[in-house]
């Protein structure tokens, strides 16, 4: 559905919250007068430098390694259209929907900064663009993150000139086939672009692309960490766990946050349940849980510390202005280094390494489920008949596969760099490949995450006459909605896809907490 309100551009920085209800949720666009008045003056300075018989870099020479290069003024129109046409060169799959409007509107953004010297038709159309949901066909392979993103976002200005392709869709309204850009533009009434001076280069010397991604991330992590404490939960009270070793007190002598927030979770979830109270006490022979049951709130929480620190390097990106050269607010042109993306790609390639930790201790949880060796009492893999029935066997497998792949995706791409343009990009950070790749390691821990929470649906039904806490019963019940519980072997790839939109949809938490109080 269609986000209810307008988000305003260049009053001040946007936030994550912004940047997903433009990406995902298609909310419309508004232009600050304040910021128009910027952008005007700061294309009066261009227009000045233009008229210089001086060169300078971007507004009348060429770019990288031909930064030395005086280009005369009738010719720059077209060294604007072949900058965009060269650097559009993206190869492979089309990337997502989402990513691309994040870009956009990042790019938009620092437009209306005033420190790009681009005309204000330049914004408008940008922002005319995604409201009329074009977006431009972008392909995976292409950026180095630095200079930013340029190949991503020349796909985006190539189509803002008419050219190239786009699909159009909306809140309401799904993507449309493949058509070429000056089609979608005209049938919106959206006039194609005719670049002018330094243009070119504002349009494409950022690192919108990386950014976007880190925010999507982020903003599907927070749900995906808090619903790996509960399927935690689900795994301890249905594994007879204990819950003791959580308490408040025992997580103020190690006063990590991310620890002190999943322990905090992980007792609401395991509160009021009478499967937990079931085997307290002296009886219970057992004098301390797996690694995979007790430390939960420590794998946990170095995510949620990890996700701090991105979400701080996030905030400081969205209220930067990327570009080179710039125009300073004193009216200076000057050329710098802002566009490196490292400090994005370092959290990227950080959280990728914390999302296979909180993974791979999903998975260990599910497999002591179905060994009946460490499940106390439960049947071997959950199956009905055992030796007729396999039960959740080959579940585990999947998730032992999705998490050995996300070892090999937690690998940095930061660490790498290939030098181009001649040597004068000598150093690039990979930032877009960092992220290319936190976005399939997201999907891997949402579909383990899936598997643990189905596991512990099953094994809860099979404790009875045991009761499940009401929040991890309130879990089971809605698995129960689109998977079938304890029973003969039945086809279960339907149960594990249907569990794992629950989880991304936010449905299993949110069930969660409006049973726990959290």
């Amino acid at each position: 559905m269609q986000h209810s309100s307008s988000v305003i551009v260049g009053a001040a920085p946007l936030s994550p919250d912004h940047v997903v209800a433009v990406a995902r949720h298609f909310a419309r666009m508004e232009i600050a007068e304040s910021a128009r008045v910027r952008v005007s003056e700061a294309r009066r300075v261009v227009e000045g430098m233009a008229a210089d018989p001086e060169p300078h870099y971007g507004v009348s020479t060429g770019f990288g390694a031909l930064a030395t290069t005086f280009i005369a003024p009738d010719r720059r129109r077209q060294l604007q259209l072949s900058l965009i046409r060269s650097h559009a060169a993206g190869t492979g799959p089309e990337i997502e929907i989402e990513v691309v409007r994040a870009l956009q509107l990042l790019r938009l953004q620092t437009l209306a900064s005033g420190h790009t010297g681009v005309r204000p038709v330049v914004v408008d159309t940008y922002a005319a663009m995604l409201d009329a949901g074009i977006t431009p066909v972008v392909r995976e392979y292409g950026s180095l993150g630095c200079s930013g993103d340029l190949a991503p976002l020349a796909h985006v200005a190539l189509a803002a000139m008419g050219e190239g392709e786009v699909v159009v869709a909306g809140a309401d309204r799904a993507p449309s086939e493949r058509m070429p850009a000056a089609e979608a533009l005209a049938a919106a009434g959206i006039e194609p672009l005719t670049l002018m001076e330094k243009e070119g280069l504002a349009l494409i010397n950022g690192t919108d692309g990386m950014l976007g991604m880190l925010v999507l991330a982020l903003h599907d992590l927070e749900k995906l960490v808090s619903t790996a404490d509960l399927a935690a939960a689900m795994s301890i009270e249905s594994q007879l766990g204990t819950d003791a070793v959580f308490a408040a007190d025992l997580m103020a002598l190690r006063p990590q946050r991310g620890q002190a927030a999943s322990a905090a979770n992980l007792r609401a979830f395991l509160g009021s349940s009478p499967m937990v109270a079931s085997h307290k006490g002296p009886e219970d022979g057992r004098v301390q849980d797996a690694y995979s049951l007790r430390c939960s709130p420590q794998v946990h929480g170095a995510a949620r510390d990890t996700m701090a620190h991105a979400t701080l390097i996030a905030e400081r990106e969205l209220t930067s202005v990327i570009d080179n050269p710039v125009i300073t607010s004193d009216g200076r042109i000057e050329s710098n280094g802002n566009f490196h993306g490292a400090p994005i790609a370092a959290v990227l390639d950080f959280l990728a390494i914390s999302v296979a930790d909180v993974a791979s201790v999903s998975e260990r949880r599910t497999d002591r489920a179905l060994d009946p060796a460490r499940s106390h009492g439960l049947p071997p893999f959950l199956a009905h008949e055992v030796g007729v029935d396999s039960g959740l066997m080959i579940a585990q497998y999947a998730a032992a596969g999705i998490v050995s792949e996300l070892k090999r995706l937690a690998t940095p791409a930061s660490v790498d760099s290939i030098p181009s343009s001649a040597m004068q990009e000598d150093h690039v950070s990979m930032g877009w490949a960092a992220a290319r790749k936190l976005r399939r390691a997201i999907d891997g821990l949402t579909r383990v995450l899936a598997i643990e929470i189905l596991t512990g649906a099953r094994a809860l039904d099979l404790r009875a006459p045991l009761q499940a806490g009401p929040a991890t019963g309130a879990v089971r019940d809605l698995v129960r909605t689109v998977a079938d519980g304890p029973g003969p072997d039945h086809f279960l790839s339907p149960d594990m896809e249907a569990v794992t939109e629950l989880v991304r949809s936010g449905a299993v938490l949110a069930t969660a907490k409006e049973h726990a109080n959290v």
